[in-house]
This record gives C-alpha cells, structure tokens and sequence, in this order.
C-alpha cells in the first residue's frame, strides 16, 4: 500500500498474531483492491482459522498497489 503523504512508501499489510496456538489462517475475503483507497483501521480482508474468522484492519492509510494472496490462500 502506498502512504497518501507527499513522500511515498510502502507499507506491507501481515496477519496479525491470533493467540500463541494460531500460526496461520486462510483468506476468505478482499475488502478492497489495486487501486482502492484505504483508511486507518479499515477493514482490507477477513482471515479464518481453526478458531476464528476475523477481519484485518489496515495498519496504514493510503492506496492499494498491490494484493499478494488471493482467496483461499493460507497466511
């Protein structure tokens, strides 16, 4: 994701840790796409685990570039 400043940077999104027993889940949405813009805390896709489905927030505000997993992916 690029930062929307006057200074671009990239910003990688990662699946935030889900408890110490969850290491990985599978992606079962895109809430946005290349080219979309993305707030602070805005939702971007939702993961399942064995556990628990959840929805990713973005860590940073600005517009996707580029997705690098697709639906049905482990991550």
């Amino acid at each position: 994701m690029s930062s929307s400043s006057t200074e671009t940077s990239l910003v990688d999104i990662v699946m935030p840790q889900m408890g110490v027993s969850v290491s990985e889940g599978t992606l079962i949405a895109w809430h946005k796409q290349v080219g979309d813009e993305v707030a602070y805390e805005e939702t971007i896709c939702e993961i399942s685990t064995d556990k628990i489905d959840t929805e990713i927030p973005s860590s940073a505000a600005g517009t996707v570039v580029e997705l690098v997993a697709a639906i049905d992916d482990t991550v």
